[in-house]
């Protein structure tokens, strides 16, 4: 049976509002620091939204958080700045649906291999066009947009996508996709079309992660397509989601969170080692919370109900 209860939306807006008055008390590192948590809670919540479900493991994240920022470079000073972000979410969807009809029937290391290869080859031709067309390498962004603009966008885009996952798990396309992500074969005998589900979501995803970006350009100025297209993100993405449990609703946002802190004491003591230690925590992750900590709590929490059911039955058994 579907849940009707609204506690969760309204817990989800209370928590918005409360975080809302945050720059008014932080200070300038506070904010930045809240910003860029933030923006990783989007891009691995938006991750799990498509990930979690459907079980594709997707290293494209950059990919249409890149469209997004590039599409601010190139249009932000001529257009709205509601009309830029609506134009780099619909760049990033389009561009999602041609990805999606054409590999969203690979599974496995497959999709996972044309993904890395996609971010790559983006990333290449974007650099080619740049040196040889436009001859520059790189782009500046002059925005009257405040850090703390940035926090509240990034807040309200989070509070969306979270509304929109809770909403999304209680459809009946929500059960569809967790039918498909366990056995697609299954899910076609009941009736399911799941090419069309999969690239829906991929979809929406995609559209969020190119408006994650948009977001975040005016924060950096300049951006070319090392900075724009690093594929590091994509894997910091996965990282967090993975810690968190991608099955989960609130897993992939817990896990940015818990990642963050954690990037940041990193880039802090280890900053020549970063990507080592990135490795490192990657494989700790797969190793030891396969299901992440969401899952490894409700393993915990079973086996709690568990005993004293069981010891219950013993004393049955001996009266």
């Amino acid at each position: 049976m579907i849940s009707r209860s609204p506690t969760p939306y309204v817990g989800i807006l209370a928590v918005a509002g409360t975080l809302a008055l945050l720059p008014l008390y932080a200070s300038s590192y506070q904010l930045a620091f809240a910003i860029g948590l933030l923006n990783f809670a989007v891009l691995a919540t938006a991750w799990g939204l498509f990930s979690g479900p459907t079980r594709y493991v997707s290293l494209a994240s950059v990919v249409f958080f890149g469209i997004g920022s590039y599409t601010v470079a190139i249009v932000g000073e001529v257009m709205p700045w509601p009309a830029v972000l609506l134009v780099a979410a619909l760049i990033g969807g389009a561009v999602a649906l041609v990805v999606g009809l054409a590999t969203l029937r690979l599974a496995g290391i497959y999709f996972v291999i044309f993904t890395f290869g996609l971010s790559e080859m983006v990333r290449q031709l974007v650099t080619w066009y740049e040196v040889n067309v436009t001859l520059s390498i790189g782009r500046y962004i002059f925005l009257d947009i405040t850090q703390t603009q940035i926090f509240w966008q990034l807040l309200a885009l989070l509070a969306i996508v979270m509304l929109g996952a809770v909403a999304l798990q209680r459809s009946r396309l929500g059960f569809a996709l967790r039918v498909i992500g366990g056995d697609e074969t299954m899910a076609r005998h009941f009736g399911l079309n799941p090419t069309f589900a999969k690239l829906a979501l991929f979809v929406a995803s995609s559209m969020i992660m190119a408006l994650a970006g948009a977001i975040m350009a005016p924060r950096w100025t300049y951006i070319d397509p090392a900075i724009a297209f690093n594929i590091t993100l994509s894997f910091q993405v996965v990282i967090m989601a993975l810690l968190g449990g991608m099955h989960r609703i609130y897993g992939p946002m817990l896990g940015a969170i818990l990642m963050t802190f954690l990037f940041e004491a990193l880039s802090n003591h280890f900053p020549q080692a970063f990507s080592l230690m990135l490795g490192l925590v990657f494989i700790v992750i797969v190793y030891l919370l396969p299901n992440g900590i969401v899952g490894r709590l409700e393993e915990g929490l079973a086996r709690t109900r568990r005993k004293p059911a069981t010891a219950s039955a013993k004393v049955g058994e001996r009266t």
